[in-house]
């Protein structure tokens, strides 16, 4: 899996990239055949002025299905990038259960078990 890394704000270190790569590998590593690309896109939101400012957002394009977007602020990029990288696991796994799962009809009609001749 191909992971792009964008800070146009800031150069980013070997540690940091190698971090978000890893942590994203980790919480993708269960659909890399329906993946298509994976974007992070870092940020500084308040410059100097310092707070929650720290911005890492993920982007997954899938195959067949719209693109997943989670974005995370925090004072400390490593944790901004560890949630982000959490929620999108869990949304890429949302968003790819929904395609696996089969459609439930609503035009059959619903049986009671104990009398099959019977409609509930």
């Amino acid at each position: 899996m191909d992971i792009r890394i964008e800070s146009p704000q800031f150069q980013t270190t070997r540690a940091l990239s190698s971090y978000l790569k890893r942590r994203l590998q980790d919480h993708l590593a269960f659909g890399t055949e329906r993946i298509r690309e994976v974007e992070a896109h870092l940020s500084d939101v308040n410059g100097r002025r310092g707070g929650e400012d720290k911005r890492c957002r993920v982007i997954v394009r899938l195959n067949q299905a719209p693109e997943v977007v989670v974005e995370s602020t925090d004072s400390d990029l490593y944790v901004a990038i560890r949630r982000a990288a959490d929620r999108v696991g869990l949304a890429v796994k949302r968003s790819i259960g929904k395609r696996l799962r089969p459609r439930r009809r609503r035009d059959r009609p619903f049986f009671l078990q104990d009398d099959p001749g019977v409609l509930a």
